[in-house]
């Protein structure tokens, strides 16, 4: 902490606590708004990526279920169409089981803020 020039008084000394709690909020919100733009751009990225892995994955399986359908189509076509229907539905059930987990385990948003915070608050206890 910067220390008030001799002679100021009370009110230099007010003057150098009040611009040293401003850095200290400039500097957190600097770091909050950084965290901020990080995690958008990862979750932008993710987005895109899911999405493309969606279209191509999902356009290669059906084409693959189709060739193997019209390949057994003369002899077990029905259970060519049930076997897929069931692996498509359990691919689906294990994603969606995913995301719930996923959602369930919270978002990392603002960790380093939080714990910085932290950092600052015991800081001042042990100044007071």
């Amino acid at each position: 902490m910067s220390q008030a020039p001799v002679g100021g008084g009370l009110l230099a000394s007010t003057r150098a606590l009040l611009a040293t709690v401003v850095a200290m909020l400039q500097t957190r919100l600097e770091l909050l708004a950084t965290e901020l733009e990080e995690e958008k751009i990862r979750l932008g990225e993710m987005l895109v990526y899911a999405a493309l892995a969606f279209f191509f994955l999902g356009f290669g399986v059906v084409l693959l279920a189709l060739l193997l359908t019209v390949l057994l189509w003369d002899s077990h076509r029905l259970l060519a169409l049930g076997v897929f229907a069931a692996l498509f539905l359990l691919a689906g059930i294990l994603a969606a089981a995913a995301v719930a987990r996923r959602r369930r385990a919270g978002s990392r948003l603002f960790a380093a803020s939080l714990a910085e915070l932290a950092r600052d608050r015991q800081a001042l206890r042990r100044e007071e």
